[in-house]
């Protein structure tokens, strides 16, 4: 079986094109590792970048990659034409039996229901429900990849969406749903790499914006500082300091920070990223919106204590998991609250949460997933 994976070039979200190596965001990467050295599968990869980059004809033995440079005016002004032309160009020469989009935050999704193979999408962030969120004006960055994201969604034959959450969002316009979660990367299903630290640490993980709440979240590291706890709250992530959030949280922090109970240790890359797991006790991840929340399974996989808000694809995750605790997405008491019992606890590794997170999200786990769903959709072509 011939797969065309359309997926966004790392370099290109990063503008980091002198970068030699090609990386991608860590869904795909972790699918991508399951698909590697499966027998009968072969794997082509298409990304555009708006400049050229170095392009190995191939990245393991069964995956092809295949770079295509598409001007500024190629992008998303346009409806990302020059992407799909260019895609599609390519892809006439791949001749794959399926086309999958990774993602409709860009071009991936639109190149492949433009691409007349058989195709499908995978949803990781849904851009309508963002949009409403934001309340997104005419003709900004989330309402038109919002109504983008409805004519791809409208087109392919079939989306896989990683959690309920994302179902019940694009449900009413897809043709087929399958309810397929987001893989997790090999890495975290290593061995430990690091010793815990001895210290109450709860670690926060994504990008610093108000739907994410880090700053609510400092504020219940305060209160539990006041009250005389020796708990330390860690955020890691982008923080931009030029958004009124972003700001702001920089401020909390610079208070915070002498006073031992909040630290920011800015952008961790993913060799980075399993040590700082292994070396805290905790992990908090409290969005007011999330269609899936790929760090938690992240960190249930090295065997974290989990406090979550049950929204998006939250509860997918944590359902059965021992040890891992829910609320409101406005009971910002009931956090503080278990935060402060947990204090009390033993805080051994939770090795019941990883044996599952490995059972669920291993990337060959989900590999095996797309497979069966892409014999499917070609059986039905």
């Amino acid at each position: 079986m011939k797969i065309a994976i359309l997926t966004t070039d790392s370099r290109e979200h990063f503008r980091d094109y002198a970068n030699p190596e090609p990386y991608f965001g860590t869904a795909p990467e972790a699918l991508l590792q399951g698909f590697t050295g499966m027998d009968g599968v072969e794997i082509h990869i298409v990304s555009c970048t708006r400049q050229p980059v170095r392009a190995p004809e191939k990245i393991a033995d069964n995956l092809w990659y295949h770079a295509l440079h598409v001007p500024k005016i190629g992008w998303l002004r346009t409806g990302y034409q020059g992407c799909i032309r260019a895609t599609r160009k390519k892809l006439r020469e791949i001749r794959p039996d399926l086309v999958h989009g990774q993602g409709t935050e860009h071009d991936c999704a639109l190149g492949a229901v433009f691409s007349r193979f058989p195709n499908v999408v995978t949803i990781h962030g849904n851009m309508k429900a963002l949009a409403e969120f934001y309340q997104a004006r005419i003709g900004s960055y989330y309402w038109l990849t919002a109504r983008l994201e409805t004519l791809a969604l409208c087109r392919t034959a079939g989306v896989f969406c990683n959690s309920a959450f994302t179902e019940n969002e694009v449900a009413p316009c897809a043709r087929r749903t399958w309810r397929v979660p987001n893989a997790v990367r090999r890495d975290f299903f290593q061995p430990p790499l690091a010793a815990r630290n001895p210290k109450n640490i709860v670690l926060n993980l994504g990008v610093i914006c108000d739907y994410k709440r880090q700053i609510e979240l400092v504020e219940v590291a305060r209160k539990l500082h006041e009250r005389g706890h020796p708990v330390e709250f860690w955020f890691a992530g982008t923080c931009t300091a030029d958004t009124s959030y972003g700001a702001a949280f920089l401020e909390k922090i610079r208070v915070a920070e002498p006073a031992g109970y909040a630290r920011y240790l800015g952008m961790k890359n993913a060799r980075e990223l399993v040590p700082l797991l292994d070396s805290v006790s905790a992990l908090v991840h409290f969005p007011l919106q999330e269609a899936f929340g790929l760090v938690v399974a992240e960190g249930l996989a090295r065997g974290l204590k989990f406090f979550g808000a049950r929204v998006g694809g939250v509860p997918d995750i944590a359902e059965g998991v021992p040890g891992a605790e829910l609320f409101a997405k406005n009971d910002l008491p009931g956090l503080t609250a278990a935060v402060e019992r947990w204090l009390t606890e033993d805080h051994s590794p939770n090795t019941a949460a990883a044996r599952l997170m490995g059972q669920r999200y291993a990337p060959e786990v989900i590999a095996r997933r797309h497979l069966e769903i892409y014999r499917e959709v070609l059986k039905n072509s």
